[in-house]
């Protein structure tokens, strides 16, 4: 098989940057090396070392460009592409004024397709490899999302969202029809290719307890696989939760008492925890997701980060496009860093790399194979220009340090910033996508 030496400055992690110092765990060779061989890191040493070792390998020589793990998206909607950055409205509202009349759409598999098609390649253009996605009620939608990322060898986790009640009726399934398309699309999808099949309830407001209870028992027969949803949100929205369900304990245990929480469950936001809430994910293993750019772009709230991460909770990172702003992980990590300011917590931007690619895979349950530098993993990389623009130049140009010329690009990076994508240990090629009418 062809062999692959990528040189550059490299970026590599041993631990959890928030469990231990920074800087014992993360490192920085400014002379490094990545060797890719039939899709996956085969080496990660000093460049000239890994050169003379393989003087086969066809050589790209990035100089002083950041090689990193590709970026891992915990957490978004790909139905939602098209009303990203729509104005003035907050949780509630935003569902019924934007989202569900868009994904009212996706019964439309054309439609559906090229919504896939254009999500996954503006992921790429801003080096993200791996996206996790809520479809909507269609199974249509589900079917186009995983053949778009099977097309471009992508790493994804997706899953039909279920709902029924408190929404249209062009977007409501049942109890049934949750379970049964639910049940096929996981046998049909997950581990088929680089596949994974998330079981995706929205959020609880837009189930009744016979669907979360048919839900939860289709996770119990499939454990392994993973679960999604939404929790915590906003302060309405917990309202309306203790509203539709007066008998639960909080939030979480319209989740638990149905068996909807476990160590692969992934759950989205959770800024406004209670005591137990964060007792119980402590305790079960399971995985919180931060959404910055969505949480502040639709007014959630300040998430804490240090606070969780401080009772070994695992937490990834994502955009939430879109209701998160942008679909840059350069933007999200910004925001992330902003939000922890806020919360008088300064993260250091090896906490920041590390939420956007180990922290996310931690998150998935696919630490080691994804958004990892290291031997074994999946060669999904992404090479960061660390002067991609004269604001950035002059002051990664002053830079005492190689964390200082790295922090300018989480600040102010975008999609100008991605020299390189590597998706499998195939340089990839995105298009950009075209102007599209989505009226």
């Amino acid at each position: 098989m062809t062999k692959h030496l990528l040189l550059g400055q490299t970026l590599t992690f041993t631990s959890d940057p928030f469990e231990n110092d920074w800087s014992d765990v993360a490192h920085i060779n400014t002379s490094g090396g990545v060797l890719v061989e039939d899709g996956q890191i085969v080496g990660v040493d000093d460049g000239a070392a890994l050169r003379a070792q393989h003087p086969d390998a066809i050589v790209t020589d990035y100089g002083q460009d950041l090689i990193s793990a590709g970026f891992v998206d915990a957490h978004m909607h790909y139905p939602q592409t098209g009303i990203i950055a729509s104005w003035g409205k907050q949780l509630i509202d935003w569902l019924n004024t934007y989202t569900f009349p868009e994904e009212s759409r996706f019964g439309d598999r054309a439609f559906a397709d090229d919504v896939a098609g254009r999500t996954l390649d503006l992921a790429l253009a801003h080096g993200t490899t791996t996206l996790t996605s809520y479809c909507t009620i269609h199974p249509e939608s589900v079917d186009a999302f995983f053949e778009a990322a099977a097309k471009r060898n992508m790493a994804v986790v997706a899953g039909k969202t279920c709902m029924d009640r408190n929404a249209p009726d062009t977007l409501k399934d049942t109890s049934q029809s949750a379970y049964d398309d639910s049940k096929r699309l996981l046998k049909k999808w997950d581990g088929t290719g680089r596949a994974r099949y998330a079981i995706t309830p929205r959020f609880s407001p837009t189930s009744t307890p016979e669907q979360l209870q048919a839900l939860g028992a289709l996770w119990a027969e499939n454990p392994n696989v993973l679960m999604q949803t939404h929790m915590s949100e906003q302060k309405p929205e917990i309202a309306w939760v203790k509203e539709l369900f007066p008998d639960a304990r909080d939030y979480l245990d319209t989740y638990e008492r149905f068996g909807l929480l476990g160590e692969n469950g992934l759950y989205g936001h959770c800024i406004h925890l209670e005591q137990r809430e964060i007792d119980r994910f402590a305790e079960v293993g399971a995985a919180v997701v931060h959404c910055p750019t969505s949480n502040t772009f639709i007014g959630s709230g300040l998430f804490d980060i240090a606070g969780l991460k401080a009772r070994g909770i695992r937490t990834g990172l994502a955009t939430d496009t879109g209701g998160g702003s942008s679909f840059s992980m350069l933007r999200t990590m910004a925001a992330a860093y902003e939000i922890g300011q806020l919360r008088g917590n300064v993260l250091h931007p090896a906490q920041l790399l590390w939420l956007a690619t180990e922290g996310s895979a931690s998150a998935l349950k696919a630490q080691g194979q994804i958004g990892h530098l290291g031997v074994g993993a999946s060669a999904d990389i992404t090479v960061l220009n660390l002067k991609s623009t004269e604001v950035i130049e002059q002051r990664a140009n002053r830079a005492e340090h190689a964390w200082d010329a790295i922090f300018p690009t989480i600040m102010m990076g975008d999609d100008r910033a991605i020299r390189e994508v590597w998706v499998a240990g195939e340089m990839v090629s995105w298009r950009a996508p075209s102007p599209v009418d989505f009226a």
